[in-house]
């Protein structure tokens, strides 16, 4: 049974850092294309920023110079580190695991940015 897990999520205020941990199981982590999506109400989701099973990282314009993606492939975890927060992050943020046509998403953390 595969199962990505995110934590981390939370209140914080516009100028703030969070770090989000998506731990994954049932899969070959070290083979799949992980990613952090997220979703405000009313838009639809998008992507934030990916990172190939060989390390290499891509980001959404909107957040590029201040979140970082990396994975621990020992830990089988990824984490998104989101610095200078702004109230237009707030979303869910969900884990994504690709590896060709197969994927697998994980149930969200909800991510407030205001003071």
């Amino acid at each position: 049974q595969v199962q990505l897990v995110e934590s981390g999520g939370g209140l914080v205020q516009p100028g703030g850092s969070l770090r989000l941990s998506c731990a994954a199981s049932g899969i070959i982590f070290r083979f799949y294309v992980m990613g952090w999506y997220r979703q405000a109400p009313g838009k639809q989701r998008e992507l934030v920023a990916g990172i190939s099973s060989g390390g290499r990282s891509d980001y959404a314009d909107s957040v590029k110079g201040r979140f970082t993606i990396s994975r621990d492939n020992a830990k089988n975890t990824v984490y998104l580190q989101m610095n200078s927060l702004k109230p237009e992050d707030t979303a869910v943020y969900y884990c994504n695991a690709q590896a060709g046509a197969t994927y697998y998403w994980g149930q969200g953390t909800q991510v407030t940015v205001s003071s």
